[in-house]
């Protein structure tokens, strides 16, 4: 399975091409639409939240709500492109009229400097357009797709806010469903609904300081059988196809999965997780430091990944910056923009690691349709357990 991406931030319209799906998936859209919702939503986003209404239209690949395993075309439209339609119109020529929203002050810590340089372009409107993260609202169509297909093979996901800022929430030992009914009773996706006021409290004080906020994410998956990725090549393993999705999605500075990073600091004998085996439970582990994967490979237990976003770069106080046409010293662009989009993030990371666990089943298992992949992953399973 793969997919493309087209699309600018407020250009018409946002378009998805999944190809390599199963003939057979039954795809129900107002799941799609909730995910969807669930990106625009959180504490500290901007005002274009309150413009944009994200639904999904499928416009190929789909009959009577059943795919046909040939490409889905997916298309989300862009609201606000009424507002910028001379602006962004994709095929009248240029005039000083429709190049009133010229940036010629790149901003510091986005794509917009390098992406000129690279591509040639005076006006990075043309950048920032496209390295915008609205291209993700498409990516959470696909990956909720990916997620429907999961849920067929009775493997659970989620992701939740972790920290934000300096406010840590501490984890608790909970499985999906219950880490899942908790980030819904709040607009921060934590699981200590005690600590949303004062984070609600530290974005009015950063949004008024005309500054922005980071944090950490993490994602669990559960149910996933042992031995999907490969050891044998660096470029099968899963854990590695993970790490690089989630760092393709827009801001996230670092990848880690299990204790992460604190594995660096103990002994070899703390941080391995022993194996046990029962005949009713298969292959266990008795810990899950390492996330649930060994040399590239799921190994059954959960998988968690915990990822950085940094602080979004588009800031109303906006820092030092060089205009690329006239070379004097200025202050940066400012676009309109979040003070925090770690919510939204959450539901992004999710879904983008639910595609890659679905490339990696449909890279392991024949899945002409859907029927076929059911019957090889549930005989795959009996044979892991039976090993």
């Amino acid at each position: 399975m793969d997919y493309v991406t087209a699309g600018e931030s407020h250009g018409p319209q946002l378009t998805g091409v999944i190809s390599g799906l199963p003939a057979g998936l039954k795809i129900d859209s107002e799941k799609i639409n909730n995910a969807l919702r669930s990106r625009q939503g959180g504490y500290g986003r901007g005002n274009r939240q309150k413009i944009e209404n994200d639904v999904v239209e499928v416009v190929g690949g789909l009959r009577h709500g059943v795919t046909l395993g040939s490409p889905l075309a997916l298309v989300i439209k862009n609201n606000d492109h009424s507002n910028w339609s001379k602006i962004m119109n994709p095929t009248t020529a240029a005039t000083p009229e429709n190049t009133l929203r010229k940036v010629e002050k790149p901003r510091p810590g986005h794509a917009d400097l390098v992406g000129g340089i690279k591509y040639r372009q005076r006006d990075l409107r043309n950048i920032l357009e496209r390295s915008s993260a609205r291209e993700t609202a498409m990516r959470v169509a696909i990956g909720n797709i990916c997620e429907q297909l999961l849920a067929q093979l009775d493997i659970k996901i989620v992701g939740y806010v972790q920290q934000l800022g300096s406010i840590k929430i501490e984890e608790k030992p909970l499985d999906v469903e219950q880490i899942s009914a908790q980030i819904n009773q709040n607009d921060m996706r934590v699981l200590d609904k005690q600590t949303v006021l004062k984070m609600h409290d530290l974005i009015d004080k950063t949004k008024r300081a005309g500054d922005t906020l980071g944090g950490v994410i993490r994602v669990v998956a559960e149910n996933v059988p042992a031995g999907l990725g490969s050891y044998v090549s660096w470029d099968t393993k899963l854990d590695a196809k993970i790490a690089a999705a989630v760092v393709g999605i827009n801001a996230m500075k670092g990848v880690s999965f299990g204790d992460g990073f604190e594995l660096g600091g103990k002994l070899g004998s703390e941080v391995m997780d022993e194996i046990t085996w029962s005949k009713e439970q298969g292959w266990k582990r008795l810990s899950n430091h390492l996330g649930g994967f060994e040399g590239g490979m799921t190994n059954g237990m959960p998988i968690i990944i915990n990822v950085v976003k940094k602080p979004i770069p588009t800031l109303y106080k906006p820092l030092q910056t060089v205009d690329v046409n006239t070379k004097e010293i200025k202050k940066a662009n400012v676009e309109r923009s979040d003070t925090t989009a770690i919510v939204a993030a959450s539901v992004i990371v999710e879904n983008v690691v639910a595609i890659e666990l679905v490339k990696a089943i449909l890279d392991t298992f024949e899945a002409s349709n859907m029927e076929r992949l059911k019957e090889q992953f549930a005989a795959y399973r009996q044979e892991v357990k039976d090993y």
